[in-house]
């Protein structure tokens, strides 16, 4: 029910709030958001908003601790068909348009701003998410956003030159509009999900139901849209808020599961990340973390704690000074 708070699958003290949205082409629509409240030092006014990435959903608890242990009030949004968010008569993580999101990042931030009187918000994302979110921040403007730390965004499409080529535009154009729900075929090792999963060779626990050791397949329809995301940022977004973008050092392409899959971004492409990253606006910060995985606060110990040293001094100069 809209509205109510209610325990969450993480435990305490986290909480959930399923928030109603106006019914798609599939049927009814939910997001979740969830909440974690500092125990003691917070900070009047301070939230941070966390929104994932492709195939996945919040479970990282040691992520939003550092940020309650900075006074934050923590908040993370598993977006529409993600995640706690997906129903049963959906296709998982399926738009036609990233603005389609909008309609649940506007109401996280209605809730976190109006409803309990946040001042100064830190939005957080990772990979697909670092893309929707800049692109919700530049239609909606908000007074509140104090700052961007954009975790591997997904900039740009990897692979070969030709696959982002006008000409390959244009049939996915018309690939994703005739056909949405066409597959479109991709290799998949499952090495990324394993080197993270606590059952495999990882230290994380999360539910491979909402984020699988395969993936989730990509559909024409949903690669469109992201294609028109990736368009809209390359012309320039042109945000005002302090910006930072985190990437690994290095692009992997890993053959078997080896010390490859562990120190690098098997995902996504380093480099197309640091050329645009500018694309956001006008005061961007990209740091590369050696050795870091494409989610980099689920890197080893050694460079998660070299990333969250980052974003604090980021955060010292840009966004929250110490008194």
């Amino acid at each position: 029910m809209t509205g109510a708070w209610q325990p969450d699958v993480l435990g305490e003290p986290f909480e959930v709030e399923m928030i109603d949205l106006p019914d798609d082409a599939e049927g009814p629509v939910v997001a979740a958001l969830v909440r974690r409240t500092p125990a003691t030092g917070a900070v009047p006014g301070r939230a941070v908003l966390h929104v994932h990435g492709f195939s996945d959903y919040f479970f990282h608890t040691e992520y939003a601790e550092w940020w309650t242990a900075r006074g934050y009030a923590f908040y993370a949004l598993d977006l529409r068909k993600y995640g706690r968010s997906l129903l049963e008569h959906q296709t998982p993580h399926f738009v036609t348009s990233l603005d389609e999101h909008f309609a649940e990042l506007d109401a996280a931030w209605h809730r976190i701003t109006e409803r309990d009187g946040h001042t100064s918000v830190v939005v957080t994302a990772h990979s697909t998410g670092g893309l929707t979110v800049p692109l919700w921040a530049r239609s909606r403007e908000p007074e509140e956003l104090d700052g961007l730390v954009l975790n591997s965004p997904w900039f740009d499409l990897r692979g070969a030159p030709l696959l982002r080529s006008l000409p390959a535009r244009a049939v996915l154009d018309q690939l994703g509009a005739r056909q949405p729900y066409r597959a479109i075929p991709r290799p998949v090792s499952g090495f990324y999900a394993r080197s993270l999963h606590a059952d495999h060779e990882g230290e994380w626990e999360f539910d491979l139901a909402w984020k699988p050791i395969e993936s989730r397949p990509v559909l024409a329809g949903w690669l469109r849209a992201v294609r028109r995301g990736h368009a809209q940022l390359h012309r320039g977004l042109g945000l005002t808020a302090p910006t930072l973008v985190l990437s690994s050092a290095s692009t992997g392409n890993p053959q078997e599961m080896g010390a490859e899959v562990f120190s690098t971004d098997i995902v996504l492409d380093v480099e197309q990340i640091r050329r645009w990253a500018s694309s956001v606006g006008t005061h961007v910060t990209s740091i590369t973390l050696p050795d870091a995985l494409h989610d980099v606060f689920l890197s080893r110990s050694d460079v998660r704690e070299a990333a969250y040293e980052q974003v604090g001094t980021w955060l010292d100069a840009y966004v929250h000074p110490p008194a």
